[in-house]
């Protein structure tokens, strides 16, 4: 299986998702499922058959971050050195050169991006169009409301 690039703030944020989901959310719903069970007849059990459902949720959901735990390349960018370098886990600052907006980005896996936090997923047009670029260069960045011209001003291993 292929790794998948993750930084260690993603990381630590899965595995805190994960001590949660098994030691408070699977104990609390193996008990809804022990007293919904006392109640008798399960054919008709709604809080039953919504207990087993949170379960189902709940054990998916520990599989989906064991896996990608298990799959990923973590990467500390304060351990990288400065180079300046627009690369996986850089916080860069880019000036829209026809607008003079400022906008900053942390670039960061799928599973940590977050727009509204200005966390870039890397396979964002965004983020392919800047990685491997430097500070004070131009990029034309294609998007879907066409393309943009953005000057690299900051690149910060935070």
């Amino acid at each position: 299986m292929q790794r998948v690039p993750m930084t260690s703030a993603g990381a630590e944020a899965l595995r805190q998702e994960l001590e949660q989901l098994k030691k408070v959310d699977r104990p609390r719903i193996t008990a809804a499922i022990a007293e919904a069970r006392e109640h008798g007849d399960l054919k008709e059990n709604a809080e039953y058959h919504a207990a087993r459902e949170q379960q189902g949720f709940c054990e998916g959901r520990i599989n989906d971050i064991e896996g990608k735990l298990s799959n990923a390349q973590i990467i500390d960018i304060t351990q990288i050195a400065r180079t300046g370098k627009v690369i996986f886990g850089v916080t860069v600052t880019i000036i829209d050169v026809d607008t003079d907006e400022e906008r900053v980005y942390q670039i960061v896996g799928d599973d940590e991006a977050d727009i509204k936090k200005g966390k870039l997923s890397v396979n964002s047009p965004i983020a392919r169009g800047l990685i491997g670029r430097e500070e004070g260069d131009t990029v034309q960045i294609d998007t879907p409301s066409g393309t943009k011209e953005y000057e690299i001003d900051k690149v910060e291993h935070l």
